[in-house]
């Protein structure tokens, strides 16, 4: 299969979880906080949870990941 990557801003949208330390499982990643999972190709929380984390556009280029300083400076991280 396609490898598919995504960037999520590195907080949970219920207590600012770290999702870096969560477990990827498909397109999902679960917070190690209180086990919300949030959608890696949109950022929001999967019912019953609800909210979402900032989504950074992704471009990979010779097999290195491109972030927008543009976009990133915008959400003011």
């Amino acid at each position: 299969g396609e490898e598919q990557v995504f960037a999520l801003l590195d907080e949970c949208p219920h207590k600012k979880g770290p999702l870096s330390q969560g477990i990827v499982h498909g397109t999902t990643v679960t917070c190690p906080l209180h086990n919300w999972n949030i959608g890696l190709n949109d950022g929001c929380a999967r019912e019953p949870d609800e909210g979402c984390t900032a989504k950074f556009a992704v471009k990979v280029v010779d097999g290195r990941v491109h972030l927008s300083m543009d976009e990133i400076r915008t959400l003011g991280v």
